[in-house]
């Protein structure tokens, strides 16, 4: 099986980083000045960019990783920062940060509309520390594709992947993303899937309310939608609905105590390991994040009263899920007079080159020294919604009986 990180590798933007050849520093040169011919990357207007395209924002880099700042998001937005005075379109991988000189990329998508011959370089920065260049060309409506990723390690920059390829799925959206896939060759990957890499890009155009993104990454990024169906369901403070608690424990155990979380699935995958976990050390969990009592609590668990434990089984093989989930973005709130916050959200998909899977309201309460309760979750109905298809559901008791037999 191939790990996560190779599959991230396959479906995203987001490419693994390795060493390069050593390159002289440089920063942004300005837009005045042409840059000299290279057979390697194109960008607007037909210009050319030599080797020292890739050094714009290597003094960011090599300060960063003097830091051990490299991963971290502010080094990230410092990068898209300066490709972005240097004349570039540039956003980061989630979409996590406004897309800077914007324009340029949403000519390029009318020309695609209108079947008019253009091109456009956008760059996509990583979190681990480099980034892709895509230069896109149009012709007749049909856009081929060029992306190279550039990994930064001890103070060297070098292309690491190339692909190119012609889009089989192309689309802006009403929300304001441009999304499309495609697949291409690689001998790298060949070798490990037997098969084409496929691609799936989503950058966002448009940008966001700062509020609105200040309140995604406290709130919502935090929980996501990995291995979780606390966005997925409806449920309330008053009725928690279909919410798992073993999910929101496995998720939240290691925020509220900052470390890895102890209670993990059996090495042998035949055996369904159970725990008994001691009522305090349960709810304080739980407590922390919801408005709950324990009696409603061990309604939605299984509890044992004579020695005051819950019981917990970890997710095992057949509960995993497939690498690739959506993210969050809060497009609206609405702060309460009872001092909570309604956020709407939406949905994002790049996967399946969708913007909005669904949206939905979450309520939350924030508390003092920056904790917060999450109150409810909504899911706005709609006849464009879809599925989330990426969630696996914990096994149920009869499931888990008859996977693991009792042990």
């Amino acid at each position: 099986m191939l790990s996560k990180k190779i599959v991230r590798f396959l479906k995203s933007g987001c490419l693994i980083i390795s060493i390069g050849f050593l390159m002289e520093i440089s920063g942004c040169k300005g837009n005045t000045e042409e840059p000299v011919a290279s057979e390697s990357v194109e960008i607007v207007d037909e210009r050319k960019i030599d080797d020292n395209f890739i050094n714009i924002p290597i003094d960011i880099y090599v300060e960063a990783a003097k830091n051990n700042e490299l991963t971290d998001m502010e080094t990230v937005c410092k990068v898209i920062k300066r490709f972005g005075e240097c004349g570039y379109a540039a956003v980061d991988c989630e979409n996590r940060v406004d897309m800077t000189q914007m324009q340029s990329v949403m000519d390029f998508c009318d020309s695609v509309e209108n079947q008019k011959e253009a091109e456009v370089t956008i760059i996509q920065v990583s979190s681990l520390g480099g980034f892709s260049v895509y230069h896109l060309q149009t012709e007749n409506g049909v856009v081929h594709v060029k992306r190279c990723y550039y990994g930064y390690k001890d103070g060297i920059m070098k292309s690491e992947d190339e692909g190119e390829y012609q889009t089989d799925y192309w689309r802006y959206t009403d929300d304001g993303y441009l999304m499309f896939s495609g697949t291409y060759f690689s001998e790298e990957l060949y070798v490990l899937t037997l098969s084409s890499a496929e691609e799936h890009v989503a950058f966002r155009i448009l940008p966001l309310d700062a509020k609105c993104r200040e309140l995604n990454e406290k709130y919502l990024l935090p929980i996501g939608y990995e291995l979780n169906n606390m966005f997925l369901v409806d449920w309330n403070e008053d009725d928690f609905g279909d919410l798992n608690f073993y999910d929101m424990f496995d998720l939240l155990y290691p925020k509220l105590h900052n470390e890895k979380f102890p209670y993990v699935a059996d090495d042998n995958l035949g055996i369904g390991a159970v725990y008994h976990i001691p009522k305090t050390e349960f709810e304080n969990v739980i407590m922390e994040y919801f408005n709950i009592d324990s009696e409603t609590l061990q309604s939605k668990t299984v509890y044992d009263s004579e020695d005051s434990t819950y019981e917990y089984k970890p997710r095992g093989f057949e509960e995993v899920e497939y690498p690739e989930y959506p993210y969050s973005e809060v497009i609206g709130y609405t702060e309460n007079s009872d001092g909570t916050i309604t956020l709407t959200a939406n949905v994002v998909f790049p996967y399946s080159g969708n913007s909005k899977v669904y949206a939905h309201e979450v309520v939350i309460r924030p508390l003092e020294d920056g904790r917060v309760q999450y109150v409810s979750n909504r899911i706005i109905p709609s006849e464009d919604n879809s599925e989330e298809t990426w969630h696996t559901p914990r096994l149920t008791a009869e499931e888990w009986e008859e996977l693991y037999g009792g042990e």
